[in-house]
Formats: C-alpha cells, structure tokens, sequence
C-alpha cells in the first residue's frame, strides 16, 4: 500500500496511490472524513476503487486530510472535526426522530474550515502542478458539507464533487455561490433510513443544485449513514471518464 503522511497548508494528509516514481498524476481525489472519525478513516477507498478500475491505477492520486480539530477532550481518542457540532442536540433528534432543518443554518466553525480546507488544497496543488480542473473533491458526512462550502466558492470548477450523506446548510449563502461558479458535475448518495442527516435535507441540496443548473447524479439507497457500494461504484466511473478525456 503506496501510503504516505504529508502536510499541505495548515493540514496533515494521507496520499494514497500507485504512481510510477515521478509520474504526476491525471486525476487528484481529495476525499474528507466526517465528525468523530480519525483522519484516515476514507483511506480504504483508495485501494478499493483502484481494486476495481485497474485502468486508474498509474493515473489517480488519493488525498485524505485530516480535519483541524481534535476531540479527545469530548472523549473520543483519535477521533477529528471541521466543526464542532452540539453531539447532546444530535442525539436528541435522532431519539425523537425530528427532522434537523439546517437549510438557514451557517455552523460555527465552517468557514474557518473551508479555509483551512483551501489553503490546504492551494498548497496542494502547487506543489503537484495539477489544475483544479483535474481535481475532483469528495467527503462524507461533515466532509461533505467542507467540499460542497469549497467547491462553490473556487476560482476554476473542480472536475467535479462527490457529496456523501451530507446535507444543505446555510442556504441562501449557497445559493448565491452556486449562482456565480461555473458549474460543474455532482455525485450525490443518500440512505432513506438515516438517523443522523435525514434524507429530506440531501433533497434539498439536490434541489437547490439542480435549480441552478448544476448536473446531480444521486443515488439514493434504503440505509443508514454510510457510503454504499452503488456510490463508490459510480464515482470509479467517474474516476475512470475523467482520465479517458484527458
């Protein structure tokens, strides 16, 4: 396994590929894990989609960063966060089974994550010499929701994003950067039976995209919180699609 730590910016990645030595990638995948996960928690994906799609393996670079903030003053060793999230509110709506409308909410803490987020991926990317428009960014969860805050707001569209379980925040912030990015393509997956960011907010952040134009391919999939097979499936194809017209 061709795994390496770096840091690029203010962030600490894994790098994840099988390049021959001094070969600069085609296609750079930024994946980012969501709240309480260790920073190498995505790592497995790397091999597990390059497993699929031989083809990819001399033309795509993994990039796994790990979130900024620590928690194990919340008892939870090794696990990482973009932003802090109220876990006591959390766990109260996934007991009574309350939807969590966070469409006109800005959390503390996200922009100063998609900062962090750009400065590490501007640090990136000048050092391999990859365009924005060979990178492709991708997260689940709360990784998710720093790609999606990011990939908005970039000079040049990435190649494309992969929203995984996440949800729309800050709506009409969103909204206004969506209108002025060029677009790009989505992949989005969502569980029908997840507790913790109801599929009714992933609706809306499909709908959201799509009303400006933005091309969304959603998976939808009768599951939990998670990254289904049918998800990361697509998203090797589309891996595969983007070296093929390179």
């Amino acid at each position: 396994m061709a795994l390496t730590t770096r840091t690029f910016g203010p962030l600490s990645c894994q790098i994840y590929d099988q390049l021959p030595a001094e070969t600069k990638p085609q296609i750079i995948a930024v994946v980012s894990h969501g709240f309480g996960a260790p920073g190498d928690d995505l790592v497995p994906l790397g091999p597990e989609i390059l497993r699929q799609n031989a083809a990819l393996a001399d033309k795509v670079q993994f990039v796994f960063p790990a979130a900024p903030l620590s928690l194990i003053e919340m008892g939870i060793p090794g696990g990482r966060a973009w932003w802090m999230l109220d876990v006591a509110a959390l766990n109260e709506a996934i007991a009574t089974g309350k939807i969590r409308d966070q469409r006109g909410q800005t959390p503390d803490g996200l922009l100063e994550a998609g900062q962090q987020y750009r400065a590490m991926l501007d640090a990136l990317l000048q050092e391999t010499g990859v365009p924005l428009s060979q990178c492709v960014l991708a997260g689940f969860s709360q990784g998710s929701m720093v790609s999606t805050e990011v990939a908005l707001q970039l000079p040049e569209p990435p190649a494309a994003l992969a929203i995984w379980s996440g949800t729309l925040l800050c709506e009409e912030r969103w909204g206004v950067l969506a209108d002025q990015s060029a677009r790009f393509p989505v992949q989005q997956s969502h569980g029908t039976q997840d507790p913790i960011l109801p599929f009714d907010g992933a609706i809306w952040l499909k709908e959201m995209l799509e009303q400006r134009d933005y091309a969304v391919d959603f998976t939808e999939f009768v599951g939990p919180h998670t990254i289904p097979q049918p998800a990361l499936d697509k998203f090797g194809s589309l891996l595969a699609d983007l070296t093929s017209s390179l």
